[in-house]
């Protein structure tokens, strides 16, 4: 039986080359893309800036509203189409979204880690990438094994084939799927499918290809449920993440205690966050400040 582990856990990302948080407070963060630097919302960095200025190409304001809404603006040129980073290897396409986001999750950065060392030496493992945007993350995880990327956004999946012939991984083995993640999960299900990895990152709110309505809290638990039915005493993990709800990261580890109270392992449950570059003035021990950025629930199956 899952053992769940109630003390909360924290996976950091650290900065690489190509990214980087550079400082945070007063509600925003600034960061480096690899040239560029832009300022973000972030309502979790409610300290002070410790940079007395930000020097910055673009910054996304919000709308009046708390949901939604927004636009960049831009005091220097920055590349429309996108520019190129890497994260070990893999090479993708950063851009301004209308979204406030550039393209990919930097603070995933750890769990990409994380799934790598729970699939050591694996070049067969069949793994699920739910909601999977741009396909960082997928490309991440191709090198174990086949990989299934669903999301329901056909330009989504467009940029992440294309971030896979960026990478020169365009031959790996990824079923590249639009469609809704929730009933994807469930055809495989009734399919008799089984993984031996499963990621998943649902938004707070989403439509499908066909205008199905995705509601969190109302949908996750039966996702979770189809997920499950989906591992089997083999498989090694299943990762989910969620960011902008008003949740304990208890809420959802006890969800997925519940959904895999029958398979061996464990489950944790905690932050995602990411550090600041490097030390600044009144940095402790020589290390910047972490951000929150999203909490996460995981099980995982040592074997």
């Amino acid at each position: 039986m899952a053992q769940l582990i109630d003390t909360p856990q924290l996976l950091i990302g650290e900065g690489w080359a190509d990214y980087g948080l550079v400082d945070s407070g007063h509600g925003r963060k600034l960061e480096r893309y690899g040239d560029y630097r832009f300022i973000r919302p972030e309502p979790q960095a409610m300290w002070a800036p410790r940079l007395s200025a930000w020097d910055a190409h673009g910054e996304f304001v919000p709308g009046s509203d708390e949901d939604g809404g927004g636009r960049w603006q831009f005091d220097r040129p920055v590349p429309r189409e996108g520019w190129p980073l890497a994260w070990r290897g893999v090479r993708f396409t950063a851009s301004c979204t209308p979204f406030r986001h550039l393209g990919f999750f930097p603070d995933m950065a750890p769990v990409w880690d994380w799934m790598g060392d729970h699939l050591p030496d694996r070049t067969d493992a069949q793994t699920l990438n739910l909601f999977g945007y741009t396909g960082v993350g997928t490309l991440a995880l191709s090198r174990f094994g086949p990989v299934t990327h669903v999301d329901a956004s056909k330009k989504s999946v467009a940029q992440a084939r294309a971030n896979a012939e960026l990478a020169g991984l365009a031959d790996r083995p990824v079923r590249w799927i639009i469609d809704d993640a929730a009933k994807f999960a469930a055809r495989e299900v009734r399919r008799g499918r089984r993984y031996d990895g499963i990621i998943l990152d649902p938004p707070k709110f989403g439509r499908g290809p066909e205008g199905e309505v995705w509601r969190l809290e109302e949908h996750l638990p039966g996702l979770i449920a189809d997920c499950r039915n989906l591992l089997d005493g083999d498989s090694r993990f299943l990762f989910l993440t969620v960011y902008a709800v008003r949740m304990s990261s208890l809420a959802i580890g006890g969800l997925l205690a519940e959904a895999c109270a029958d398979l061996p392992g464990r489950i944790e449950h905690g932050d995602l966050a990411v550090r600041e570059d490097g030390a600044r003035d009144g940095a402790q021990d020589g290390q910047g400040r972490l951000l929150p950025t999203a909490i996460f629930a995981r099980w995982t199956n040592p074997g």
